[in-house]
């Protein structure tokens, strides 16, 4: 047991030393910063919901951070994230990479027709699916499939909303649980990872491989075909190209043999070109068209609506009418099926097409066959109008691309404003360029920012300079472009 001096020197010791860090000062409320200056600023000018959250994810970065924590947030702070957060996350973009189908970017930009037909229909109600002669219900796809029809030389058309759900249809219809015939170097990889394969098996039907990987011929076919085949097919190897010691068996004679057997052929053409692209895109020649593949002799042809046809996305299934008719009553067609806007563009689309009107009415083909003059002249506008906040630019030439997965060996000449700023990282400028308003999207290379003039349109030019002199004039004073 302790006695008293013992106890009495306890009390008598001096105090603990104080720690060395006080505690940190506690960040000021969501609803003190709503009251201060930048808050009732805000409020003034944005939807309430939005504020709060800027403020909220202003104070949690803050936290984060331990930097500034007890102190009340600027406007500037705050500003560009309740901006970020009121602006659409789906925006329009302007489109300097060269890329003309490009896929992160919407692919084909739609035509003024097309536009105007979408907000005619959009704007109120339409016949969708009401037959005005009949009085009663009617089919969606009957809008486009006249059109389809006469421009291939199909005798039945049907569309859903995109070339991989009409393979899928298609498959699930008119093989599910029976072989499926393919080439091996047909069996193709497409954006996002999805496989020819995976496709084929997701519909129920079953791949049976033929030939090698660079050639296939028609005995290949034959020797593989049996009592459980349901069909043959074809898939265009849109996205790469072959060369070299390569062979494959000519459509017209799959088409024979396979009519012979009772089969019907299936092709996938992927891109979907309706005519010709040559001209000022080489290597188009032998792109094979919807038309050919038709008159060859496919019984059912798939492509799709965007792309070479210059529409919008969809899947577009051609061919002869029994089977179509077997593809429109499967139970999968209500999923894929599209909606009014995208039948009310394709529509349209396809008008331009019927009318000879494709190359002056579509923007991506327009963009395709742009000729080179015109986009050096594009290139030069935007540098006169660049010269006094670039420290160096200069427009060279250049080879663009088709994209979308069309025409892999095809280069389209092209020119590109190639630009470097004072002290401004390539990168960085790119990185501000991508997020400000409106947003541009371009290519960084050897140091400079590369904006491709080929898929930028006369009408944008302006708004693309404003965009690249206000990321410059923002780094300069440190704010965030926009």
């Amino acid at each position: 047991m302790a006695d008293a001096r013992t106890l009495n020197a306890g009390r008598d010791a001096a105090p603990a030393a104080a720690p060395d860090a006080s505690p940190p000062a506690r960040p000021p409320s969501v609803d003190r910063v709503l009251r201060a200056g930048a808050g009732v600023a805000l409020l003034a000018r944005f939807p309430r919901w939005a504020v709060v959250a800027a403020v909220r994810e202003e104070l949690a970065a803050r936290r984060a951070g331990d930097i500034g924590r007890a102190e009340l947030p600027s406007l500037g702070a705050l500003e560009d994230r309740v901006a970020d957060l009121v602006q659409p996350s789906l925006r329009p973009a302007i489109n300097a990479t060269g890329v003309v189908l490009h896929t992160n970017l919407g692919r084909a930009p739609l035509s003024a027709r097309a536009l105007a037909r979408v907000a005619e229909v959009a704007r109120g109600y339409c016949t969708l699916e009401y037959d005005t002669g009949a009085r009663g219900r009617g089919r969606r796809d009957a809008h486009a499939a006249p059109a389809l029809a006469a421009l291939t030389g199909a005798e039945d058309a049907l569309v859903v909303n995109n070339n991989a759900a009409g393979v899928l249809l298609t498959l699930a219809a008119l093989a599910a649980g029976r072989e499926v015939v393919v080439a091996r170097g047909e069996l193709v990889e497409i954006g996002g990872g999805f496989r020819v394969p995976d496709v084929m098996a997701a519909s129920g039907a079953r791949l049976v491989e033929v030939g090698t990987t660079n050639r296939t011929r028609l005995r290949d076919y034959l020797a593989a075909t049996g009592p459980e085949t349901a069909a043959w097919m074809r898939v265009h190897r849109s996205n790469f190209a072959m060369v070299g010691f390569t062979e494959d068996a000519p459509l017209a004679e799959l088409a024979r043999a396979a009519r012979a057997r009772g089969l019907p052929l299936l092709v996938d053409l992927g891109s979907g070109a309706f005519g010709p692209t040559g001209g000022p895109t080489p290597g188009g020649d032998d792109e094979p068209t919807v038309p050919r593949t038709c008159a060859a002799g496919a019984d059912v042809c798939l492509f799709s609506g965007d792309k070479l046809l210059g529409g919008p996305q969809a899947g577009l299934i051609v061919g002869r009418r029994a089977l179509l008719d077997r593809i429109r009553v499967h139970p999968l067609m209500r999923a894929v099926r599209p909606d009014k806007l995208t039948l009310a563009a394709l529509e349209a689309t396809l008008a331009s097409h019927r009318d000879g009107t494709a190359r002056a009415e579509l923007p991506a083909l327009a963009m395709l066959h742009a000729a080179p003059d015109t986009i050096a002249a594009r290139a030069l506008a935007l540098a006169r109008a660049l010269a006094d906040v670039a420290a160096e630019i200069a427009v060279h030439a250049e080879d663009a691309a088709v994209g979308g997965g069309a025409l892999p060996l095809a280069r389209l000449p092209s020119h590109a404003v190639h630009l470097r700023g004072g002290g401004v990282d390539a990168d960085a400028l790119a990185g501000r360029l991508a997020r400000g308003r409106p947003v541009v999207i371009c290519r960084v290379r050897a140091r400079a920012v590369v904006l491709d003039m080929r898929t930028v349109a006369d009408e944008e030019v302006p708004a693309l300079a404003g965009a690249i002199r206000r990321a410059l004039e923002a780094r300069a004073g440190g704010a965030r472009a926009g």
